[in-house]
């Protein structure tokens, strides 16, 4: 998916012993998206919560440390507020729809 915005490329693009698992865990993104997305439409905020928490530890093991740094922003979020009001469940959804955005830029190239 083309947003126009510049790709995100790991930290680790350059190094050829972390390539394979970069591309791995890039081709992955589309089911960790699309399990974001299912977990915040079905209100299953437990279910964010911990897919954040994996994306955001994950993220920084494989050199994206902006997709982990809002992941965290997530699941921060939800952990204050484990009942957010309507109000907090659009601010949680403004980072979500940000984090989508960045795992959907994330390149595996150099």
């Amino acid at each position: 998916m083309s947003t126009g915005k510049p790709a995100i490329r790991s930290t680790f693009a350059a190094d050829p012993e972390m390539k394979e698992l970069v591309e791995f865990f890039v081709q992955e993104m589309p089911g960790r998206i699309a399990s974001l997305r299912k977990a915040f439409d079905s209100a299953s905020l437990a279910d964010l919560t911990r897919l954040a928490h994996q994306l955001k530890g994950a993220s920084g093991g494989y050199g994206f440390p902006s997709i982990g740094a809002k992941a965290a922003d997530i699941e921060n979020a939800l952990k204050a507020h484990p009942s957010p009001s309507s109000a907090s469940l659009a601010s949680i959804k403004a980072d979500l729809d940000e984090l989508i955005d960045l795992c959907t830029r994330a390149s595996s190239s150099d």
